[in-house]
């Protein structure tokens, strides 16, 4: 029966609004032939259901809203089944083949949301897929990481950049070579430790610095008006006023957070042999945050961190208006 529900939701999908598609995913997602111990192949065919919807077989057009929508809202909606095997290559190639090449052309509103699904994409890609990317990557990164110190930087792109240079990186150290002019030892002919890449090298190094300048210095500003919110929340007259002020307040740590973010994941790059972070260590500034662990108290136990998790990005899809 689940089978045949399965397959009349598929035919069904083919023309619905953004809203439909994610209650009927959200629907077979529930049957128990994608639940937590069907096959790999089960998890793939939610990922192509997901895929078709995104259109990723049409051309990218930067002028048609609804396709950069959609194609965000899509890719989000595909992460918790990446986390169980099935693949984000078509996702990933089409975000280095179609989009990277017209990035700039994009509307600055739709930008950050494409670099935001992506890193959080990053984690579940495998080697080939990263071989690939991460050439549109460090072209992103160039593009937006200053080779000197200046008043300030799009931190929330650089940060996302960094993220998916690391997990990408992590899984295909050696491509990075070329890219960066990094040493990496690996024994394949792709390492190319004969050829001479020092000016990427350079370049990349100034970039990173420029970037941990400008970070630095923004942050130092940032922590001085941070100061001053509590004693404004104190002092001030109505609660509109109060809710403003909270609004602000937490939109500075969540931009305090990206900072520290770029400069943990920007520290370990300047070497010849890096450090690619490959794990959980690092929690994208808008994720739930890993609460602290309490203060353990005799006989009791220590509560565990949360998991990361991702904030919804309220999305829309196709046909929503």
């Amino acid at each position: 029966m689940e089978r045949y529900i399965t397959d009349l939701i598929k035919k069904s999908v083919q023309d619905v609004t953004g809203l439909e598609f994610k209650l009927f995913m959200d629907f077979l997602r529930s049957l128990s032939i994608f639940g937590d111990t069907a096959p790999r192949e089960s998890f793939q065919e939610l990922i192509e259901i997901i895929q078709a919807q995104a259109d990723l077989d049409a051309q990218f057009d930067v002028s048609d809203i609804d396709h950069i929508e959609r194609w965000t809202s899509c890719i989000y909606m595909a992460l918790p089944i990446f986390t169980r095997g099935a693949s984000s290559s078509k996702f990933l190639n089409y975000f280095a083949k179609q989009i990277v090449p017209v990035f700039d052309k994009i509307p600055e509103e739709k930008k950050l949301d494409l670099l935001k699904t992506v890193a959080a994409s990053s984690p579940y890609a495998v080697a080939q897929d990263s071989r690939q990317l991460l050439p549109s990557v460090v072209q992103l990164l160039k593009k937006y990481m200053p080779g000197k110190k200046v008043d300030d930087i799009n931190h929330n792109y650089v940060e996302c950049l960094l993220y998916t240079f690391h997990h990408l990186a992590h899984k295909t150290p050696n491509t990075t070579n070329s890219l960066c002019g990094y040493k990496i030892v690996t024994g394949q002919p792709s390492d190319r430790l004969g050829e001479d890449f020092s000016e990427h090298y350079k370049d990349f190094i100034e970039r990173l610095t420029g970037t941990e300048d400008t970070v630095r210095a923004a942050s130092k500003r940032l922590t001085q008006g941070m100061a001053d919110f509590n004693k404004a929340i104190s002092s001030a007259k109505t609660e509109e006023e109060k809710t403003k002020i909270k609004a602000d307040q937490q939109k500075s740590t969540m931009t305090m957070r990206s900072y520290n973010n770029i400069l943990a994941m920007s520290q370990p790059l300047h070497g010849k042999s890096p450090l690619f972070i490959g794990d959980k260590k690092i929690t994208l500034s808008w994720m739930e945050q890993p609460k602290k662990p309490a203060a353990s108290t005799a006989g009791g136990k220590r509560t565990q961190p949360a998991s990361n998790g991702n904030a919804p990005l309220n999305k829309k899809g196709r046909g929503d208006g």
